[in-house]
């Protein structure tokens, strides 16, 4: 395969999977918002949080005086002076797709252009501002269903693997900079650890990578911050858990190269073996006694760097 090929496999994956956690992360903070009316007394305070979890804070402030939750609504959504917005990764994916519709199935380029084509038109705007929640849910349920359909009607080759490197990578870094958003959030006012507030907020995280069900079918008791942590970083079978991502992207890249698990050909094989073998061998207490913050920091700069060792390995 040609070393551009993989790379707009890779790509538009990626920015897909991105759109998506970004959609997932808004709709569930809307809802924070109306389930912490006695918590968060700004909008700063509710709507910070998801700048800095996505580094973005800079960029909004250059274009922005103050946060509240349309102008930040407005900034993850629609701006296209934003690389990381909604609109911006769908345009990117679409970019990156047509340079490769002979790898592609017609029903995914078709799938993907719908979605490009909606947002750019007036339909999006009306249909957000009619309801926020609505619209984000329709959203990630078009980026479902492109998934569904890659999954249906792509061969799994090379191509494939790729797309799944590229959307593992992503969901796992999701996944982690998800959890690190609890910490940007300020409990209120003599609001304790484990307090109502703090119970709705990892209840949040949860719905933020759809885990709430499945959360609650194998822990019966009340939400905890040990609990949530332990299911979204170590869990082997949640498909959005760390743990899970890094295994499927490890899964991918021995595909691509032919390699036996448990040997590694090049640098991003022996990094997202070491990724994985990490989350494999680690436990949530060993996590929390370093730090949560600090584990997760330290994750997000492992995965960028098995990023990068793709990028080197078979794009450049």
């Amino acid at each position: 395969m040609l070393s551009r090929v993989a790379d707009s496999c890779f790509w538009l994956s990626r920015y897909l999977e991105r759109a998506e956690s970004m959609a997932r992360i808004i709709d569930v903070n809307i809802q924070l918002g109306l389930d912490t009316q006695d918590g968060p007394e700004s909008a700063d305070q509710l709507w910070r949080p998801i700048l800095e979890t996505l580094a973005d804070t800079s960029g909004f402030f250059s274009l922005h005086k103050a946060v509240d939750g349309d102008a930040v609504m407005d900034f993850t959504t629609f701006d296209r002076r934003n690389p990381n917005s909604i609109v911006s990764c769908i345009a990117y994916a679409r970019e990156n797709a047509r340079t490769v519709r002979e790898q592609i199935s017609s029903e995914m380029w078709e799938q993907l252009n719908g979605v490009h084509l909606f947002l750019q038109g007036s339909t999006a705007r009306v249909a957000h501002q009619a309801s926020p929640i609505g619209f984000f849910r329709s959203l990630v349920d078009r980026l479902h269903s492109f998934q569904g359909i890659t999954d249906a009607t792509m061969t799994h080759g090379e191509g494939w693997d790729f797309l799944q490197a590229g959307k593992f990578l992503e969901r796992a870094d999701a996944a982690s900079r998800v959890l690190d958003f609890k910490y940007h959030v300020l409990l209120p006012s003599g609001e304790q650890v484990g307090g109502h507030v703090d119970t709705v907020q990892w209840m949040a995280v949860l719905r933020s990578c759809s885990a709430m069900e499945a959360y609650l079918k194998l822990f019966h008791s009340r939400v905890t911050s040990w609990n949530v942590a332990d299911f979204l970083i170590l869990h082997d079978r949640f498909p959005r858990s760390i743990r899970f991502c890094a295994d499927a992207l490890n899964a991918s890249l021995h595909r691509i190269s032919g390699t036996p698990r448990g040997h590694f050909q090049n640098e991003a094989e022996r990094l997202s073996g070491l990724l994985t073998s990490a989350l494999d061998y680690t436990t949530i207490s060993s996590i929390f006694e370093a730090g949560l913050h600090e584990y997760l920091d330290e994750t997000q700069s492992r995965i960028a760097a098995v990023s990068t060792a793709l990028a080197e390995t078979y794009c450049h």
